[in-house]
Formats: C-alpha cells, structure tokens, sequence
C-alpha cells in the first residue's frame, strides 16, 4: 500500500538512505517493546512467552483487512479470475461463436477469415442519444427534408443529405488502443506508465503471496518465539551476546544463497559482523554478574538467531524486490495461517505442565494488543521493507542496535550507571551496522582485502629487498658488465662494478 508512494530505482541512493531511516525507526519502536515486554512478564503478571507470541502473531491478520478497502488488492483477484476464464475458454476443444457455429480451438474466433489482424471490433449500431431541444431541431430538420424529397427539382437545387439517427461503433484492440494511447504521450510519461506497467505484471497474485506466506509463517514464529522462552529462560545480557551471532549467521547464508550483488561475502563484511559481535559482548557483560552460566536459554537464543537469518534470506532469495510482493498482504497471510495451524500449542504446552493457559485480564490484553499492534504489526513491515530496500545483512545488524540503545534508556530514564566496557562497547556496534551500509553501496568496494593485499606485497617486496646476494651473484653481476666498443675510463668502469 504506503510502497507504491516511496518506490525507488534499485540504483538510487535515496533507495538505501530511506532503508536505513527505516531500520532505525524500528530500532526506536524494538526499544519501547521490549521494555513493555518486561513489564507485562514481570509487572503484569503475565509470564506466558507462547500466548504472547501466538496473540501479537495472530494481530497480523488485521492487515487482510485490505481486501475490503483497498482497491488494486480486489482488482488483482478479479483480474485473475478474468485469465483463468480465458484461459479455460482457449484451451478447450471446440469454441462457440455468436451464431452458434462450432469452430476449432485453434482458431482464434477473433480473426477474420483471411487471417489478418483486426483492429478494429465487428460494427455495434447504437440510437443517438439527444437532449430535447437538439430531438426538437432535428424533427424540424426531417420535416424540411421530407418537403425536400417530395420535389426531386427542389432537392436538386438545395443539396440536402439525410443522416442516419443510429450511431455506428466499433472498438480497437486492446494491443492497438495501448499502443495508440502511448503514442500520444510524451516521453518521460509514456516511461513513467510502461514502468508501471511492469511493476503490476511483476506483482505476485494473492495465491502467489499465500503460498508464501505458508512457507515461512512456521520459522518466522518459531524465532520469536525461541527469543522470548530465551529471556524467560537466562539472563537477557547472555540473550544479547548469543542473538548478536545472527548477523554472522545471515552473512553466512547470504553468501550462499544470494538474492543481489550487494549480498555476496567479503572480508570487509567479515570484520564488521565480528566488530558489531565483538561490541554486544562488551556491552552485554558491562551489566551482568560474572556468576551467570549458559542455560537453556542460550540454546534458545542460538535458534533464534538461526531461524531469524533462514527467515530473512530465504524470503529475499523467493522474493528479490519489495514491488514484487505486497507485505502487508504477506503479513496479513502469515498472521491468519499461524492463528489456524498453530492453536493446539496452547493446549499441549497447558497438558505437558510447560505453560499452563490462563484468559488474560482486560488489562493485560490491554498491554498486549498494544505491545502486539505497535511492537509486531507494525514493526514488522517496516523492519522487512527496510530490509528490501538495504540488504539481509544490514537489516540483521540493525537488530543489535536495539540493545545499546536500550541500555542508553536505562541510563537516562532509570539513572542507572555503567563500567567503561559499557562505553567501549558502544562505537563498534554503530560502527559496523553503518559500515555494513556503506560496503553493501560499493559492491565491489572491500577495504579489509585490499589493505591485507598490499600489506602483504610490502612483506614480500621487504623480504627481496634483504635477501643477502652471494659471491656467485657478485660474479655474474661483474661479467654482465659491457665494454662499448673498448671506449670509457677506468673510473667509470669501476662505478658500473
């Protein structure tokens, strides 16, 4: 829908700035989530991760909503219908033209029988429609021609003709009208309209979009729903460290299975994920006891991290182009297959004793409809067209960005204080998810491999330059120098030697 307003040529610049606005607004809106988060598990009384993320999952559904309101989702259904039609229609053995006349199939009804192209329908005879006056002047007109005609002498003399009251139509192709409507465009507009044209032939139909949805519904809840067991599980500082292990995780895929140019794997990209990893642990262990240990929950956050990189590269790897896929559309899919496939996990958590189903109280559906329409629904699209408009990569690391500035509000909002790893940590982790931009706008830009390629031509220049000459050397060095023609002095014999 708010796509179609911001669309950009996959070359312009403004494409990837508006990108990462848009990653770093959702930063901004992850930040006010998960400190609501911790107050409906803690304050709340609500410390139930699989309802939580089933109820916020299934929110999604409001974007089908769609369907109902918005136009070009509607016209993308009928216009289907309309094909498959037509499509059945040619495809079958015998087709009935208007006569009743039964005609092979291969045959098109629409050609005449010299088959050459028509261009213009069969002729349709319409009554002229006028108002009362113009009805008025043309019946005094038939009644001067009828006075006309009675005298052949008279009709002679005065040259009358007499106009038929029916209106003769015909109607172009579609192929010619298209044609002779672009023709009498100007040229920036007639571009402007053949790229429209386009983006709508690209577009997935709604069936397209569901089959996706299907596909990736499943993984999509499943990393969130292993982020949130793990911050029921362990500390949230250990959550961080093993959540940021994503980007690498991205990286990794990305490589593997590329969806753009931008996504292929470099040294560059290399040292910045493990920069950005580097900075979450500084950060992450400037506020954490040294007494915490790896539970289950950092087995949770490792999945999380993998699911949420499978989900990101595999949808941009099915999907290359945010104009191709609607996302509140594919949002919408996602939140109605997951609220009718994934229910009975509510009743098999509450038997098994792991989570035990409890109707939450006004209030708290209060906190997680909110928590669910601004933290999820909302979040969401922005965060995947972000990633549409950047890359897997930089949509991953803007994930980490959220934990320093979570930190950063607990020092202004609770005054809380920090160690000098705190500090320390910051600057990696903002430095690599801007670097990570800059790189993915040089593809073939890899800093990191070109210094350790001229650093290693200095090593090897340096170590030729040091190596000892032997006698042997001294020798063929000496009866390599040439006399010309007998002439030049001894000194200057002697320089050459």
């Amino acid at each position: 829908m708010a796509i179609g307003l911001f669309s950009f040529s996959p070359g312009d610049p403004r494409r990837l700035v508006f990108g990462v606005l848009l990653l770093l607004l959702v930063d901004a809106i992850w930040v006010g989530s998960s400190e609501l988060t911790k107050y409906i598990y803690q304050n709340a009384g609500f410390d139930k991760p699989y309802f939580s993320t089933y109820a916020k999952t299934s929110m999604f559904i409001l974007y089908l909503g769609g369907f109902l309101f918005w136009r070009p989702w509607r016209e993308q259904c009928c216009s289907h219908v309309r094909k498959t039609d037509s499509t059945n229609t040619h495809n079958g053995t015998v087709v009935v033209d208007a006569d009743n006349n039964e005609t092979s199939s291969d045959q098109d009804p629409d050609l005449p029988e010299d088959g050459q192209d028509s261009k213009l329908s069969e002729p349709l005879y319409v009554p002229i429609k006028l108002s009362d006056s113009e009805r008025s002047s043309v019946a005094s007109d038939l009644d001067k021609l009828e006075s006309v005609e009675t005298s052949p002498a008279l009709l002679k003399k005065k040259g009358k003709v007499r106009f038929s009251n029916l209106l003769e139509v015909r109607h172009m192709s579609g192929t010619e009208a298209e044609a002779a409507n672009l023709a009498r465009m100007s040229y920036t507009a007639s571009l402007r309209l053949e790229e429209s044209h386009s983006r709508s032939a690209n577009k997935l139909h709604p069936k397209q979009v569901a089959k996706i949805a299907l596909l990736f519904c499943i993984p999509w809840f499943l990393g969130n729903l292993s982020y949130q067991e793990a911050l029921d599980e362990t500390q949230a500082a250990v959550v961080n460290i093993l959540s940021s292990t994503s980007g690498l995780f991205t990286l990794i895929l990305a490589a593997l299975f590329p969806s753009s140019y931008g996504d292929k794997f470099t040294a560059s990209k290399l040292v910045a994920v493990l920069l950005s990893i580097g900075g979450i642990v500084l950060v992450s262990m400037s506020h954490t006891n040294q007494q915490d240990q790896l539970q289950l929950g950092a087995l949770w956050a490792l999945c999380g991290a993998a699911l949420y990189a499978v989900y990101l590269v595999m949808l941009k790897k099915k999907v290359d182009n945010e104009e191709r896929l609607d996302i509140p559309m594919f949002f919408g899919f996602v939140g109605m297959f997951n609220m009718v496939l994934l229910w009975p996990g509510l009743l098999v958590l509450h038997h098994l004793k792991l989570e035990s189903f409890v109707w939450p109280t006004p209030q708290q559906w209060m906190y997680l409809a909110l928590n669910g329409l601004i933290g999820t629904v909302l979040s969401e699209f922005l965060w995947l067209w972000g990633c549409f408009l950047t890359s897997s990569l930089i949509a991953t690391l803007s994930l980490s960005l959220t934990i320093p500035l979570t930190v950063l509000v607990d020092i202004f909002l609770k005054k809380v204080s920090f160690n000098w790893m705190f500090f320390m940590g910051i600057p990696p982790v903002f430095l690599s998810f801007f670097a990570v931009t800059f790189l993915s706008h040089w593809d073939d830009w890899d800093p990191v491999m070109v210094v350790l390629k001229k650093a290693l031509h200095c090593f090897c220049h340096c170590r030729r330059r040091t190596h000892a000459r032997s006698p042997e050397d001294l020798e063929q060095r000496e009866s390599l120098i040439g006399i010309e023609d007998g002439s030049g002095s001894q000194e200057e014999m002697e320089g050459c030697t």
